[in-house]
């Protein structure tokens, strides 16, 4: 194959998603571990499109993600910090480098056990659970978010 020789100076490459952005990139490059590990905020969407989402996580001393179920597959990853993690009710400890893998009606729950320090994680949903951009500083934040979509 070959690559078609292009006129003029190229602005950017874009490809509309419609329920997701308005204009998402094609592929996505970044340094996750230090993404994840920088990240203060509860929620950090990272990136979106139609089939995939990535973004990080930080979880304050003590405190979970709270319950859930999704009908999306999860991938997570543990950058830094302790905890557990529950999938249908099976308790597991978790900690920097561990990988939960999320099958779609799986009810799980991931819990920062330490009392002193951050529990710091990305994820990927398979497909997008939220909308792209999004950034949620704490739970109780994206718990209010959550209620209206």
């Amino acid at each position: 194959g070959y690559l078609p020789l292009l006129s003029g100076p190229i602005i950017s490459v874009f490809t509309l998603h419609h329920s997701y952005n308005t204009h998402a990139m094609k592929g996505y490059i970044t340094n996750i571990e230090e993404e994840a590990l920088s990240n203060e905020n509860f929620r950090k969407v990272l990136y979106t499109d139609e089939r995939l989402q990535l973004f990080v996580m930080s979880l304050l001393p003590g405190e979970d993600i709270g319950e859930e179920t999704h009908q999306l597959d999860q991938f997570i990853r543990i950058e830094d910090g302790e905890g557990k993690v529950v999938l249908d009710g099976e308790e597991s400890e978790i900690d920097d480098e561990s990988v939960v893998i999320i099958p779609a009606g799986v009810k799980h729950n991931i819990m920062n056990t330490s009392q002193h320090d951050g529990l710091k994680l990305y994820t990927l949903y398979a497909p997008a659970n939220h909308p792209a951009n999004t950034i949620h500083k704490t739970k109780a934040e994206a718990e209010e978010a959550e209620s209206h979509e």
